[in-house]
């Protein structure tokens, strides 16, 4: 039986942060009950297409999905487990903002199969939550923290970001400090990027944003590599990092190039060569999804380049690196036939380095890792 992935997007926020480019909307709190209704049904569209497939992990992501309220969670988990062939050991995620989670809703989740919580914390420091566009203070997280324990989460993973507007290396040093005596199973450390479309990207090219320079971005960076491996975290893929036998499950199977299905408005899925996205809209992701159509916006079907491609600019974010072996067993033709130009000299460079059949990028190598992986594009 082919296992694959199951990702389910909730597109709704409280408040858009300023920083986020994701495929969510404030402010369309009535249309909730009736995207909760299609999302059912598009599961249910899938029934007889997945009917010989195992789902290992599930991952529900937005968006805020804990804005929803517990009935409504609890009827998304219940027609999941329903719907499709669930493992029995199957790593269920979902992502939580400290303003949107309570003790109910906790246990709600866990009752109803969720096994993975990720909470949003960003920063230790209230001034940059607000000036994030947050809406959560610390003591909201640290309550929420504490409260998921108590309802027997033993699997969290706090998301944390650097390179925040004002703040320097020695604040970041106290976020990281405070997360790591709090135990969680696993931490994400990602960069403020400034995308478009977002208030960032305005204030930024009106000179209302003032950044960090390059070098405190690496700085910080580092700190966080140094600091969390010390406390016996597996740094495992440029900015996650797990206690052993907790690296998220879900989304290995994207860097790892492996099949997943996408529900829900702006959903991605990549299923049998073809990757496809659905209509981002939610009102009009309910208007097609309630006529019992799939939602699907655009579908590309990849040939062997692609997928040779992603294998590398995927499996490259891993720290293990990628595996000649696996490239040969997946696409039949030797890894250095390809890709051996560039391979070489990144390792001449110093950028990449080669252990048995494994390929990795170096320290040096991953504070460029964008620029190596459009080597591979």
């Amino acid at each position: 039986m082919k296992r694959l992935g199951l990702y389910i997007h909730i597109p709704f926020c409280i408040q858009k942060c300023y920083y986020c480019d994701f495929n969510s909307y404030s402010g369309l709190e009535y249309v909730k009950g009736d995207y909760v209704d299609c999302l059912i049904k598009e599961m249910y569209l899938y029934k007889d297409k997945l009917d010989n497939i195992i789902v290992d992990t599930v991952y529900i992501g937005g968006g805020t999905p804990t804005c929803l309220e517990e009935t409504q969670l609890e009827n998304i988990l219940r027609n999941c487990f329903d719907t499709f062939k669930i493992n029995a050991n199957c790593e269920v995620s979902i992502e939580s903002n400290p303003g949107t989670l309570s003790r109910k809703k906790l246990r709600v989740l866990k009752q109803c199969g969720v096994n993975r919580l990720s909470i949003g914390l960003q920063s230790w420091d209230d001034m940059q939550l607000k000036a994030l566009g947050r809406i959560h203070s610390k003591n909201q997280f640290l309550e929420n923290y504490y409260t998921a324990r108590q309802e027997g989460f033993h699997n969290i993973n706090i998301d944390l970001m650097f390179s925040l507007p004002g703040q320097d290396l020695e604040q970041w040093q106290v976020t990281l400090n405070n997360v790591i005596q709090l135990g969680p199973e696993h931490v994400s450390c990602y960069a403020l990027k400034i995308e478009e479309g977002t208030k960032f990207y305005d204030d930024y090219h009106n000179n209302r944003l003032h950044l960090p320079d390059e070098e405190t971005d690496r700085s910080m960076y580092d700190k966080a590599v140094q600091m969390l491996t010390h406390h016996s975290y597996n740094h495992y893929e440029i900015s996650n990092f797990a206690k052993k036998g907790f690296e998220c499950r879900h989304n290995l199977i994207y860097w790892k190039a492996k099949e997943y299905i996408g529900i829900g408005a702006g959903a991605h899925s990549y299923l049998n060569g073809e990757r496809y996205s659905n209509i981002n809209s939610p009102q009009e992701y309910i208007k097609q999804t309630g006529q019992n159509n799939f939602p699907i916006a655009e579908k590309i079907q990849l040939n062997i380049e692609d997928k040779m491609s992603e294998y590398m600019f995927l499996g490259l974010r891993l720290l293990e690196g990628i595996s000649a072996q696996e490239f040969l067993e997946r696409f039949n033709i030797d890894l250095n036939s390809v890709f051996g130009n560039q391979l070489n000299k990144f390792v001449r460079l110093g950028l990449v380095e080669q252990q048995g059949d494994k390929y990795r990028l170096t320290r040096r190598g991953l504070d460029v890792s964008n620029q190596i992986f459009v080597e591979f594009i």
